[in-house]
């Protein structure tokens, strides 16, 4: 069940990566543990002063259409 629920996540990616490219930036799966994705932003997304809009309205919104199982999407951050 946990490759259905990836390929799942991985498709929703797909899905946003152009409009992320658009601007030039793009998306990265880290993780899927406990019903919560985690990805990384990267290009100009990491920079991008409403990446955070971005990470709930449209990556978390699209990701939970195609898994309405996950409860949310964080982006990782590296300190």
């Amino acid at each position: 069940m946990k490759e259905d629920l990836e390929k799942r996540v991985m498709r929703a990616l797909d899905e946003i990566r152009p409009y992320l490219r658009q601007d030039g930036g793009d998306i990265e799966l880290i993780s899927i543990e406990n019903q919560i994705v985690t990805i990384r932003l990267l290009g100009t997304c990491i920079d991008c002063t409403v990446n955070q809009m971005t990470l709930k309205s449209g990556v978390e919104m699209t990701v939970k259409k195609h898994a309405p199982e996950i409860k949310q999407v964080l982006n990782y951050i590296k300190n």
